[in-house]
């Protein structure tokens, strides 16, 4: 948090003060602040009704002016601070909003809040810390338990099974046993809200280091089942990998996350990807819990040994459906599809075809697959020097090579008096190939390649 930010969120509360009302940081930044943390941002709580607040404050925005929310924009280096008013909810009829806002006290306030640590509040001004639902406490004995009730908690939000399971595992706190048993009871009513409400809370859970926790958290108190069933299916798959031989399927995806955040910083130094995440994406992360995914339902068994025919196809197929689901973008639906697609495509890289390996190792997502390839294999043998290999090649071989502009166009077929189609398509991909493997070096080499390709029409052109 920049010292413009903080200072900012201290201005308003003493303009709110000066004015006569009530004003306190809220939420999440207190909680931070008694963590020992820096905050990401602020908030402000108040006894100011909106139309105070907007006539105290030059520029506002009113995002939530009915529920007693104002947004304060400061400066550019100021940033913005939400401005709550003290209020009281209820009932939640839709599982998420209140039928009812009354304005009220912090006491009040505080009782309407999720999670005793995020029910804090601290005047700024007078450096005081007000604290009616024992959130300090909570934080000095490391748990996360709910305000009031959990069933009435997290039947107000339903999502707040999951951001109890987040808070968790971020802090590294346990979990009381009156709130872990209302998520148990109610875990099947999270699949009631909203399908990018879900994502972004995965998001949030999958893109902190402690995301192996979260998902074992979430499987354990049945959220996991009614977001991702797909994924609960490996208990129990047999997996006899070399690092762990007595372990399943769910094992050996939960050792996959555990190694991927190594895996990503060692691939994007290899690289020498200074401007990377030190995290690794969304998609990564996904890509890597759903690698697997199609086993479960191609096992098979052939005599003593187990089979998973097609399971690559299947688990593609499953991906793609887990994605619409969550409601991902086209661009993230279509990059963890490619990962888990090809999580196994580079392990015989050294033996592969030179244009086959190119094609590869130019691909935007080049660095997030090598990845999810090191923390797969390391999970699996021990090693990795295909990984290895692949970003020697990278470092070794210059763009030109690797992705060499083209020497035949489609330009140059319809100079030969060929129509684009099926075989145009087909003659383009054939002689790229031979350009990318080094049997082809000149624009003369591909237009004779081209030319004895057509002389042989009853051939298949491309390989399939």
């Amino acid at each position: 948090m920049s010292e413009p930010k903080r200072q900012f969120a201290i201005d308003v509360v003493r303009r709110l003060q000066e004015a006569g009302h009530q004003s306190l940081w809220a939420g999440g930044c207190v909680r931070d602040l008694v963590m020992g943390n820096e905050p990401d941002d602020f908030d402000v709580a108040t006894s100011a009704r909106p139309d105070e607040v907007q006539r105290l404050f030059r520029r506002t925005l009113a995002v939530g002016a009915s529920f007693g929310v104002i947004i304060v924009v400061g400066r550019k280096d100021e940033g913005q601070v939400e401005v709550a008013t003290f209020r009281t909810e209820g009932p939640y009829s839709d599982g998420r909003h209140p039928d009812r806002v009354e304005f009220s006290t912090p006491e009040a306030d505080a009782a309407r809040r999720d999670f005793t640590i995020n029910g804090m509040y601290f005047d700024p001004i007078r450096d005081e810390l007000l604290d009616f639902v024992g959130g300090r406490a909570d934080i000095e004995r490391r748990m996360l338990r709910a305000i009031g009730d959990p069933r009435d908690r997290f039947a107000e939000d339903r999502l707040r099974m999951l951001r109890a399971v987040r808070f968790s595992a971020r802090f590294g706190f346990a979990m009381d046993e009156a709130t872990e048993a209302a998520i148990r009871r109610v875990a099947r009513s999270i699949t009631g809200v909203s399908a990018e409400r879900l994502q972004q809370e995965l998001r949030r859970l999958l893109l902190h280091p402690s995301r192996v926790v979260g998902i074992a958290m979430c499987d354990r108190v049945g959220l996991l089942s009614a977001v991702l069933p797909e994924v609960v299916a490996m208990h129990g798959i047999p997996q006899g990998k070399l690092v762990q031989p007595t372990g399943d399927l769910w094992d050996h995806t939960l050792l996959v996350l555990e190694l991927l955040g190594d895996a990503w910083r060692t691939t994007t130094a290899g690289l020498s990807l200074s401007a990377a995440a030190p995290e690794p994406s969304f998609t990564l992360v996904l890509g890597a819990l759903l690698h697997d995914v199609g086993k479960p339902q191609t096992m098979s068994r052939d005599g003593d040994r187990l089979t998973f025919y097609h399971q690559e196809h299947t688990r593609c197929t499953m991906t793609g459906e887990i994605a619409r689901r969550l409601r991902l973008s086209n661009e993230d639906r279509e990059r963890v599809e490619w990962l888990v697609e090809h999580h196994m495509y580079l392990s015989d890289a050294k033996h592969m075809r030179l244009a086959k390996l190119k094609r590869t190792l130019v691909h935007p997502g080049i660095a997030e697959l090598l990845a999810l390839h090191r923390a797969d294999a390391l999970a699996s043998t021990g090693t990795a020097e295909h990984v290895d290999y692949c970003e020697h090649m990278l470092r070794e071989l210059p763009q030109t090579e690797l992705n060499p502009q083209p020497l035949l166009t489609g330009h140059d077929l319809v100079r030969l008096d060929l129509e684009p189609g099926p075989v145009f398509k087909e003659l383009l991909d054939k002689v790229r190939e031979a350009q990318l493997d080094g049997t082809i070096r000149s624009k003369k080499d591909a237009l004779a390649m081209a030319k004895r390709l057509l002389q042989e029409p009853r051939q298949p052109i491309a390989e399939k």
